[in-house]
């Protein structure tokens, strides 16, 4: 698959005007957008004190079913990655 770098600005929201390409009519392209700042997602530093008022240290503290986090958390990651090739 040969690829075409192109960069625009977005005119009108929800539109992109592309014109010139190589490519004739009836011929399957696949499009990937990037945006340069993510929509809605804005990269902020995680410092100790907001690690530890986001509610993620202790999540799971009070689980019966889970005996040792440490464990369970490894069991997650290894189901995680064994989806993601299949």
């Amino acid at each position: 698959m040969e690829a075409i770098r192109l960069q625009a600005t977005i005119e009108k929201d929800g539109e992109i005007v592309m014109t010139g390409l190589p490519y004739k009519k009836g011929q399957r392209v696949e499009m990937i957008l990037l945006s340069e700042t993510p929509i809605g997602l804005r990269r902020t530093t995680l410092t100790a004190r907001r690690l530890l008022q986001s509610g993620f240290i202790g999540l799971w503290k009070d689980r019966q079913d889970i005996r040792d986090s440490t464990v369970y958390a490894r069991v997650l990651r290894e189901a995680a990655q064994r989806r993601g090739s299949q």
